[in-house]
């Protein structure tokens, strides 16, 4: 289901996200179910949910799942994750480089 509002170029509403969905498979979701899974990500944070006249839109917060899982890691596990995945990878050049230059990015934008 994220995957459709990761691909799609504007927030879609319950029916669109079914639309998309059910596109693809033999039996299709119910629209009850899809609302359910689409409220449930909004409560946790994974979705904005806005309302669009009679009906509310969705649009992910995070941009894949690489990021939700990040997100996930830190909330569950805090800096301490952040900590050993640095002092894991530190020895990488390369990763060594990107997270050097994400930080030089970060320290230059705030």
């Amino acid at each position: 289901m994220l995957e459709t509002l990761w691909d799609a170029p504007r927030p879609l509403t319950v029916r669109e996200v079914q639309e998309r969905l059910n596109r693809a498979r033999v039996e299709p979701l119910a629209y009850t179910t899809i609302m359910t899974v689409l409220a449930r990500l909004a409560d946790r944070d994974i979705l904005v949910r806005e309302m669009n006249g009679r009906a509310y839109v969705y649009q992910p917060v995070v941009a894949d799942a690489a990021e939700l899982a990040v997100r996930d890691v830190i909330r569950d596990h805090g800096e301490m994750a952040v900590a050993h995945f640095v002092d894991m990878y530190s020895a990488e050049l390369g990763i060594r480089s990107r997270l050097s230059r994400l930080i030089r990015d970060e320290d230059a934008s705030g």
